[in-house]
């Protein structure tokens, strides 16, 4: 084993270290925070809090990538910058670290490899593994944001039962977000207490909701709603008639999706029926190639 080696095994090994301890590190259980719900309800206007020189450090990486993070997703999703960006790192360490375990392992059995095979491996593994991590917090993105809406939907209803049942505006809002269960409604009725607290209009806040989320559907409630408190326009007809609009437009999704799918299911079943022909066709294939050698 040359000292070039050793050196690379050395500090690949020092990688896989430091990302074993950030993974348990990020598993281990925490203490439920009150701060940041706190936050969520009141932002806090004096001084920030003391951080750490760790966080310190994520925090300006986070505003360095600012244009390639998600954010939209992450606030969806109810993570922060700093989360997604310390799980990319804890990837990419992890990915540095495993194919030098994996190389050393195989340099023990007496096999040698160059420096570039090792290093190639790492970075390639590594990068793999961050993109991975990238495109995982998009895919559960879409799956919350379709969850999200068929949530909505249900809200629109509730809503609009309220009025017919002749609740006013902001009364209608806060019961029928207390009559639902699920993520969604949880932070529909966080924002309503907000702006609450704030004394501020109920649908700005679903409004700006909808926009941090990327939901539209509940900027349309908002102005819906918003028509209902400043004009007092009787918006019963209009929260059903969008309320059915989104249902239908939820329904053509799913069958979009699930014919989407369907043809998916065929590939596999066409590349069956290419290795049967193939094991089909083998013999005679083989008796032909083998039949000039024997004359």
């Amino acid at each position: 084993m040359t000292p070039t080696w050793i050196s690379i095994t050395a500090v690949l090994g020092a990688g896989f270290g430091l990302a074993v301890f950030l993974a348990v590190h990020e598993l281990r259980p925490a203490s439920p925070a009150l701060g940041p719900a706190l936050a969520r309800l009141q932002p806090p206007t004096g001084a920030a809090a003391p951080q750490s020189a760790r966080s310190k450090a994520i925090n300006r990486l986070a505003n360095q990538m600012q244009r390639i993070i998600p954010a939209t997703d992450l606030r969806l999703l109810g993570r922060t910058p700093e989360e997604f960006v310390t799980s990319l790192i804890v990837a990419g360490l992890l990915g540095l670290a495993v194919p030098s375990i994996l190389l050393g392992m195989l340099a023990l059995t007496g096999r040698s490899f160059g420096t570039g095979v090792p290093v190639g491996a790492a970075i390639g593994f590594a990068a793999l593994l961050v993109l991975i991590v990238y495109r995982d917090v998009g895919q559960k993105a879409v799956i919350a944001r379709r969850e999200c809406r068929r949530a909505v939907c249900t809200y629109l209803d509730l809503v609009a039962l309220q009025r017919a049942a002749g609740r006013g505006t902001e009364e209608s809002l806060i019961r029928a977000a207390s009559k639902g269960n699920g993520w969604v409604f949880s932070r529909i009725r966080q924002t309503l207490l907000h702006a609450e607290l704030s004394v501020s209009a109920p649908w700005d806040g679903l409004k700006q909701l909808g926009t941090d989320l990327g939901v539209p559907e509940l900027g349309d409630l908002g102005d819906i709603m918003q028509a209902a408190g400043v004009t007092g326009a009787q918006v019963y007809r209009t929260l059903r008639a969008r309320a059915t609009s989104l249902r239908a437009q939820i329904r053509t999704d799913e069958l979009a999706r699930a014919e989407l799918r369907t043809s998916q299911l065929e590939i596999p079943g066409a590349l069956l029926l290419v290795v049967l022909m193939l094991l089909a066709l083998y013999p005679f294939a083989a008796r032909l190639l083998a039949a000039p050698a024997v004359n």
